[in-house]
């Protein structure tokens, strides 16, 4: 996985809620756990723009009803500081369903998504409706 040109803070932990962002049937996920988590002992795994998590759907589809599924993180509540000094913030958190090969499983994005998600996944930019 690439880097990101960009501080994250990383402000989501286990039991943080996301919208689905995009049209995979799902309508809400809550993170179980971050993939790859590199933290410190004793703390609890946080996950920021761009990083994978593991989450378990709790509104949407029977399908997913209530199953385990990777989610990158598109737009994050807490403010991201850009190099420029600018500082990128959304009005919710949320999240779009990706398979194992790091590929979409819906075919659009609903509202914006950041640059540094881009960066590190560049098909899901394909699906993007808007990128800030």
């Amino acid at each position: 996985m690439k880097g990101v040109s960009t501080k994250i803070t990383k402000t989501l932990i286990p039991s943080s809620t996301l919208t689905c962002a995009d049209n995979s049937g799902a309508a809400m996920f809550k993170i179980i756990n971050k993939l790859g988590k590199g933290h410190r002992h004793g703390r609890l795994a946080a996950a920021g723009l761009g990083d994978i998590v593991i989450a378990s759907v709790i509104k949407g589809t029977p399908t997913y009803l209530k199953k385990p599924v990777r989610v990158v993180i598109i737009r994050t509540k807490s403010p991201v500081r850009r190099h420029s000094g600018m500082r990128l913030r959304f009005e919710d958190n949320a999240g779009i369903m990706i398979g194992e090969d790091n590929l979409p499983i819906g075919t659009e994005v609903k509202g914006a998504m950041a640059r540094e998600v881009v960066e590190r996944f560049v098909k899901v930019a394909g699906i993007a409706s808007r990128v800030v």
